[in-house]
């Protein structure tokens, strides 16, 4: 005879409970920007009182925390999708991607690539989804011989930098977005010109 194992209904509700306040969260930064979170405001799209909030995130930081790791997993599925190309098409294909997925939900940008949020420090566990995404990353430009820790630096500053741009100077535009392509190109010849770095390479202290 098969034993079925018994389910646990109420950490079940617990964990979708959690799911949909996460998911709220990130339409109100939608909305009103990634200061705008509020518990106050948070809890009756999920039809709570604000203190029942608490039942499921320690404080409005932890649940900065929660949108921080899922942005990271999310942000490491879609780079993985173009990390099945190699060599420029697969840097064309990476940047392409990462750059539609930071612009097109700035709040999510702010949190993931930018300290916006005085006092908010990912935790250990919330941080090393960050971690575990850039080295994905640094064993791609690894295995297509971009070997310097300099360029992946390099390539992650130009991205970053024109999704700001984007963001800030052209919303809902395509201006700095079409200039991804050039972007990759100055960034080849930058690699090939000097093997990727003009100066020692500096120890990361994070993504």
């Amino acid at each position: 005879m098969v034993e079925v194992p018994i389910r646990d209904r109420k950490a079940e509700r617990h964990e979708a409970t959690k799911a949909e306040i996460l998911g709220t969260a990130w339409d109100l930064v939608r909305e009103q920007g990634l200061g705008g979170l509020n518990l106050r405001d948070l809890a009756p799209r999920v039809g709570m009182r604000a203190p029942s909030l608490y039942e499921y995130f320690a404080s409005k930081h932890a649940i900065y925390d929660a949108m921080f790791a899922q942005g990271y997993r999310q942000f490491a599925a879609v780079i993985a999708e173009a990390e099945a190309r190699s060599g420029a098409d697969g840097l064309r294909a990476m940047a392409r991607v990462a750059m539609a997925f930071m612009v097109e939900q700035p709040a999510r940008y702010q949190l993931l690539f930018h300290r916006t949020i005085p006092g908010f420090t990912p935790s250990e566990p919330s941080y090393a989804v960050s971690v575990r995404q850039l080295e994905q990353t640094r064993a791609w430009f690894d295995r297509n011989g971009f070997t310097s820790p300099a360029a992946l630096d390099l390539f992650i500053s130009l991205i970053v930098g024109l999704a700001g741009q984007q963001i800030a100077n052209d919303p809902g535009g395509d201006y700095w977005v079409g200039l991804v392509d050039a972007a990759v190109d100055m960034f080849l010849s930058y690699v090939k010109a000097t093997g990727g770095t003009t100066r020692p390479a500096r120890e990361r202290t994070g993504p």
